[in-house]
């Protein structure tokens, strides 16, 4: 949508609301002439305030900096601010590019230094107008060198989606609109599903043109990043949109959409493993970045799908034979031990292992196995990670570094080094169900014949059915079982729970299968992988797809 010129300047684009204020009511917080630079008299130097300002302050700067920002003076609110030069161009474009006139800015309690208000205002194009509401807050905070009440700057506080370096523009979109379908040709749009938002964007981006629209005028953020899609925020008159047809599935994205708003942070993905059809993606917050498809974390024991299909692949362990399960287990200067520092008993066969999710039987093989490059091996060659994968939109492709002694031990169980997705490991799960890399798409490869990534070579039958029986084991009595009650089919799942930067709780990470459809959660701080993000997996595979 880059237009790539600026709209005119319109005179007086910014009304006085009734109520605004003179330049005195601004200007009455002292004699800065630049934010936080400004000069003082000797006589203020030796006075010069300190510690958080007072709720006094708090609202004299934000009703000061609201009224001038609502009246158009950009000038004025920007000297307002602890980032003059920073501020002024952005408020002032606000009028200029955005053409956003008739601004009414009300604002609501402070909550401590932090004001929240909501923008009532009107955007006019070529005798075209609509009206645009949103709410934003901001925070006041002391100048560091006047000792001042100044606004802290960041582009959020004129639009929450607007991010450093980027512009509100209005004007003729340079792409034109695109109407998004599922697999069965059901319109896909954002208010229904808003974790597609970011989404929908990009594919508009991508395949705006070849779908055979034409562009309307719009309000939209352009970013800094000129490989991102710009953000649609109001349409002034529609254009001729195009279709595109995605491999989502209306029904599981509603399903996913539902179940991760059950927590403050999560994600889910669901990919069909016969095809590497996406059939669902969400996030919530449904924000402009799409954990579920660009995040990085450990997985945590949801990677052992991984490492038990390369122990089975080297011969060392079978679904069925023996494997050792003690409550702790060394390697080098890695002590690792189970949940509660559980064992199992002598005997117990590895599928038993899996199922309980014991780190312990898959430590005490490493010696074993005899190479610090087989997991990262594994990885690119069968499970297709840290490949070029072209979906159709922009994705983390998941990343297993090489690593050796101690940090090598951390990642057979999905720790240390190794960064994962919603994604990922629900294509690893798909791969596993079927034993060959699929690479996920969201478009069809037909709709633009890009080259998609594929794997060194596939599991073989026998790795296969073991690890997919291990799953099942998972599913029915291991610690999935709880969480996969409810889902019918052939199923199977493991569970996984992964501390980052020493949180005090972990995140919680299932990824499970029911017939023709594999998925993958993560919630964060969600604890054990059964507890939270099992609900989300589950409540989607019950969707189907």
């Amino acid at each position: 949508m880059r237009s790539g010129a600026k709209v005119a300047v319109i005179g007086g684009v910014f009304v006085l609301m009734a109520g605004g204020i003179g330049y005195g009511a601004y200007s009455m917080l002292g004699d800065t002439v630049g934010g936080d630079g400004g000069t003082r008299s000797a006589s203020e130097s030796s006075k010069v305030k300190t510690g958080p300002p007072s709720a006094e302050e708090i609202a004299e700067t934000s009703k000061g900096f609201l009224d001038a920002w609502a009246a158009g003076d950009a000038s004025a609110a920007s000297l307002l601010t602890n980032n003059e030069s920073g501020s002024a161009p952005v408020l002032a474009s606000y009028g200029e590019d955005a053409r956003i006139g008739k601004v009414k800015i009300t604002p609501g309690p402070a909550v401590g230094t932090k004001v929240p208000y909501t923008v009532k205002a009107t955007v006019s194009y070529e005798g075209m107008s609509k009206p645009l509401s949103y709410a934003s807050e901001l925070t006041v905070v002391r100048g560091l060198t006047t000792g001042k009440a100044l606004v802290d700057w960041a582009p959020t506080i004129v639009h929450p989606q607007l991010t450093e370096g980027a512009t509100l523009r209005t004007g003729e979109a340079s792409t034109p609109t695109i109407e998004a379908v599922d697999h069965n040709g059901k319109v896909l749009t954002k208010e229904k599903y808003p974790s597609l938002g970011p989404i929908l964007d990009t594919l508009r981006e991508k395949y705006g043109e070849s779908a055979g629209g034409s562009p309307g005028i719009e309000t939209w953020i352009e970013p800094a990043d000129e490989t991102q899609p710009d953000v649609n925020l109001l349409t002034l008159a529609k254009g001729k949109p195009g279709k595109v047809r995605t491999t989502i599935d209306a029904g599981a994205q509603e399903a996913a959409e539902r179940a991760v708003k059950k927590y403050a942070e999560a994600s889910v993905v669901a990919v069909k493993p016969s095809t590497g059809a996406i059939r669902a993606v969400a996030n919530n917050p449904a924000t402009g970045f799409n954990a579920a498809m660009q995040g990085k974390q450990a997985p945590g024991s949801t990677l052992k799908i991984m490492t038990a299909a390369m122990l089975l692949e080297k011969g060392l362990v079978t679904a069925n034979g023996a494997a050792e399960c003690p409550k702790e287990a060394r390697y080098y200067t890695r002590t690792i031990h189970n949940l509660d520092h559980f064992s199992l008993p002598d005997g117990s066969t590895f599928t038993q292992s899996f199922a309980r999710s014991c780190n312990t039987a898959f430590v005490k093989l490493i010696d074993d196995v005899d190479d610090d490059s087989a997991l990262a091996k594994e990885a690119r060659e069968v499970f297709g990670i840290g490949l070029d994968w072209k979906t159709g939109v922009v994705t983390t492709d998941g990343s297993v570094p090489e690593e050796v002694q101690g940090e090598a031990a951390a990642q057979y169980i999905g720790q240390g080094t190794v960064q994962m997705n919603a994604l990922n490991m629900a294509s690893i799960t798909a791969t596993a169900r079927t034993g060959t890399f699929r690479q996920p798409v969201i478009v069809p490869q037909s709709l633009d014949n890009r080259e998609l990534a594929t794997a060194t070579r596939s599991l073989s039958p026998s790795v296969t059915q073991q690890l997919t029986t291990m799953m099942r084991a998972t599913a029915a009595w291991g610690t999935g079982a709880k969480a996969m009650a409810s889902v019918g089919g052939d199923k199977g799942a493991k569970t996984g729970s992964a501390e980052v930067d020493g949180q005090d709780t972990s995140n919680s990470w299932f990824t499970g299968f029911s017939n023709d459809l594999a998925a993958a959660a993560v919630v964060q701080t969600g604890g054990h992988g059964g507890d939270a993000a099992g609900p989300v997996v589950a409540e989607v595979l019950r969707a189907g797809g």
